[in-house]
């Protein structure tokens, strides 16, 4: 360790370049976590991720600078829950390689790339880090979500008394325009001759019929939507009536929830719509909104829930933290001071020891945990 931290100062010096790539790959652990470890640039990451994520979602800078400084003192906290939940889905014996194998083939047919090496280097592209920590990333965020489903959220019961009390007192929230929501697949007939319109057309009334007989529509969406929101299982939010063209009116603006219409023809080819949800004008009745109020006092019942359950799993958890890092989830009482240096790892590592470790790499406030909730702008909070 006197060796390692004596040839960083050197090499800054000029004295030995020689040595400045080895010194360069020196990492500085914050904290050990039954055996996996935090580093400085792990929270760096995070914190780069979470500023191109907010970006991506339209935040502005100020709004990033604001979202960031609110969420840094959690970072920590937010990178032990994570590794806490992995480790807890292991000890679970739980397994989610089936679902991945499914999400990252959805993901291959979105994009309509079947060259694997291309796919992968698309993959790089699109989130910055290579195809195996993609998949260890999407494998983390299902496995933490599990552990979270099935030790907390299925123990939790929601009377249906409490239902009708919430929508009593907020009644207010629930008047409404009438509106309908729509979920889209596009068959497109852009750049085709008149053969290949002819044949997209068909292809649209096929699909009809497939949907209408009871095929999965967010898997038709998945395997032949050409539109931009095939992305998002092909959603098109909430409508009223008069930001709607007439086409789309006389198609499907009568219909209930569940309804598919037949192929629309609009400038990009053509469009089967089906119908999610049509809310009336006025107030919405219970039976409208229920699921919409059980998520509601779910989420408010859960956050402190699952904050209980991770301060579970932090009491009988080997931590240790540097002296200058702080967990705001820490459980009261327990002792996580750096102890015993000697006989653990040392304080600093190089990338390739914290490479070959099993890591979860979470975008921050990507997935966020109930009990340390997501803002609009992606700031997070302690329950």
């Amino acid at each position: 360790m006197r060796i390692c931290a004596l040839a960083l100062c050197l090499s800054f010096a000029g004295f030995l370049p020689a040595m400045a790539a080895d010194v360069s790959t020196v990492e500085v652990i914050i904290a050990k976590v039954n055996g996996d470890i935090i580093t400085r640039a792990d929270l760096e990451r995070a914190k780069k991720d979470a500023a191109i994520a907010l970006k991506g979602r339209g935040a502005t800078p100020q709004q990033i600078e604001e979202a960031l400084k609110a969420g840094e003192k959690d970072l920590l906290r937010d990178k032990i829950d994570n590794l806490l939940l992995v480790q807890r889905a292991k000890e679970l014996n739980i397994s989610v390689d089936s679902e991945v194998t499914k999400y990252i083939a959805g993901l291959q047919s979105e994009t309509k790339i079947a060259d694997p090496d291309k796919f992968q280097a698309y993959v790089r592209e699109a989130t910055g880090m290579t195809y195996e920590d993609f998949k260890a990333e999407t494998t983390n965020s299902m496995l933490t979500s599990r552990v979270v489903g099935q030790e907390v959220y299925s123990k939790v019961n929601i009377p249906h008394a409490d239902i009708e009390d919430y929508y009593n007192k907020h009644k207010a929230s629930f008047i409404r325009k009438e509106k309908v929501f729509l979920r889209e697949i596009l068959v497109s007939t852009e750049g085709k001759d008149e053969a290949g319109k002819a044949a997209a057309e068909k292809k649209a009334k096929d699909l009809v019929v497939r949907a209408r007989k009871g095929e999965k529509f967010l898997d038709l969406v998945r395997d032949n939507s050409e539109s931009v929101t095939a992305k998002q299982g092909g959603d098109l939010g909430g409508w009223e009536k008069g930001d709607l063209s007439a086409e789309f009116i006389n198609a499907m603006w009568d219909k209930p929830k569940g309804y598919i219409t037949d192929p629309i023809r609009v400038a990009a080819g053509w469009d089967i719509v089906r119908v999610e949800e049509h809310f009336k004008e006025g107030q919405a009745t219970l039976e409208d909104v229920e699921g919409e109020i059980k998520e509601r006092v779910a989420g408010e019942r859960m956050a402190p829930k699952v904050r209980e359950y991770l301060t579970d799993l932090r009491k009988s958890a080997f931590l240790e933290l540097r002296d200058d890092a702080t967990d705001t989830g820490a459980a009261p009482g327990k002792d996580t001071s750096w102890n015993n240096a000697a006989l653990l790892r040392a304080e600093m590592t190089t990338k390739e020891e914290v490479a070959a470790q099993r890591r979860t790499r979470r975008l921050l406030f990507a997935f966020p945990i109930p009990g340390s909730s997501t803002g609009a702008t992606g700031t997070s909070s302690s329950k």
